[in-house]
């Protein structure tokens, strides 16, 4: 009687463990990155759909044709969305500083920057004022016409999105 004999051969398991250590060892660093690209896509998006958001608000207020003293921009989400008026101090009108009558940011509005954040961007990530809470994906502070939202899902690198009101700036530090 012919016995078949099935299974692997010692020498045959060994060389198969041996390509499988080698293909890891190559593609695991590639794989270890990911996390941080994911964060960096993130603050990118977010930066990016909040920029959006900011010229979106300022072309509207410039198709309404309103006065430099108009503070909410009709037809733009919930009509309540302040810009930066003449007596702003801005070098240029129309940019939104948050939502009801406000015309400038200044240090201790905190609230006012997260207003802003939820009243320009549909479905935003979440935002509180700084030292809210957890579980939030940014953290947002007032200076003088600058909201700062810090990025809180990554505790190794300092990520922010930044926004001036006097020009619309949109500044990402995204290391």
């Amino acid at each position: 009687m012919n016995k078949s004999q099935a299974g692997f051969t010692l020498v045959e398991l060994v060389v198969v463990i041996l390509i499988l250590g080698i293909l890891s060892a190559t593609a695991l660093p590639r794989f270890m990155n990911i996390n941080d690209q994911a964060h960096q896509a993130a603050v990118a998006g977010a930066g990016g759909g909040f920029g959006a958001g900011a010229a979106l608000v300022r072309a509207q207020w410039i198709a309404n044709q309103e006065a430099p003293g108009d503070d909410d921009v009709v037809n733009f989400g919930a009509g309540n969305v302040a810009v930066t008026t003449s007596n702003a101090g801005a070098t240029q009108t129309g940019w939104p500083t948050g939502t009801g009558t406000a015309d400038s940011i200044v240090a201790g509005t905190h609230t006012q920057c997260v207003n802003l954040w939820t009243g320009i961007m549909q479905n935003p990530p979440t935002v509180q004022v700084t030292g809210g809470g957890a579980n939030v994906d940014y953290d947002a502070t007032a200076t003088a016409n600058v909201c700062t939202y810090a990025y809180n899902n990554d505790a190794a690198n300092a990520r922010s999105i930044s926004f001036t009101t006097v020009d619309g700036t949109v500044t990402i530090i995204n290391p």
